[in-house]
Parts: C-alpha cells; sequence; structure tokens
C-alpha cells in the first residue's frame, strides 16, 4: 500500500527522494511494503554491490537483511526526519508513518539508524 498522493522526484543533492502531492496528518501511515528477507551470505554479496545503500538490516540479531519493495529504498535519510519506519518480521513488512504534520510538496524522510530523531552517526559518513 502506497498513498497515491506520493510520487517519486529529483532531489537537489540526495538523487531522488519521496514527495507527497497532499498535506499528510501526523501519525498517518503512508506506506506498507512488503521485503524479500536474504541470509547472511545474500547479506556479503549485497555489500559489493550498489544495493548496499538501499537493503536493511533484518531480523532481532540483524544477520539477515531485506529489500524493501515499493518506495521504501528512495527515502532519503534525515537526522530529524518527518517519518519512521517500523520492521514487521512475522509478516515481512515495513510500514512507513509520519511523525508531523507534513506540507503538499515536502520531502518525506527517514532516519536511517531506525528512530526518526537518532543523530548516531551513519556509515556512509564515516571518515
Amino acid at each position: 500500500m502506497i498513498l497515491p498522493c506520493l510520487f517519486i522526484a529529483p532531489t537537489r543533492e540526495m538523487g531522488r527522494g519521496v514527495f507527497t502531492s497532499q498535506s499528510l496528518e501526523a501519525d498517518s501511515i503512508v506506506e506498507i511494503s512488503p521485503v524479500i528477507v536474504m541470509g547472511e551470505k545474500d547479506r556479503v554479496l549485497l555489500d559489493q554491490t550498489v544495493l548496499h545503500d538501499y537493503i536493511f538490516e533484518w531480523g532481532n540479531d540483524r544477520k539477515q537483511c531485506c529489500m524493501a519493495l515499493g518506495y521504501v529504498p528512495i527515502y532519503n535519510h534525515s537526522y530529524t526526519s518527518n517519518c519512521e519506519y517500523e520492521m514487521d518480521y512475522t509478516h515481512e513488512i515495513i510500514t512507513i508513518k509520519t511523525v508531523r504534520f507534513i506540507k503538499a510538496g515536502e520531502e518525506l524522510f527517514i532516519n536511517y539508524n531506525g528512530n526518526w530523531d537518532d543523530s548516531k552517526p551513519l556509515w556512509f559518513e564515516a571518515t
């Protein structure tokens, strides 16, 4: 499920991103995406490809990974994101939900750390 008001468009600095054509209230589910779960051996191979930047660690032990279908891999990162994601390991889905009111035309962001306001540096910012 992807809200029909969501669309992918170019961004100034991050390639592409997910935007909304309508205002969204806080705590609105904007996407429920099925995922393809892969094991440790697949993760080693994926880490050697461009997909490394689009997969999510998966499972309570984080030894698996998943590729989310839908728009989930296109949401850009922000330490003060306007959306959050929740992983449902049993049903193999990722849900994206707003954490504040979002105006029409605004880009939707998630925090790649998992919690919408977690400021721990990310892997691509390491020097």
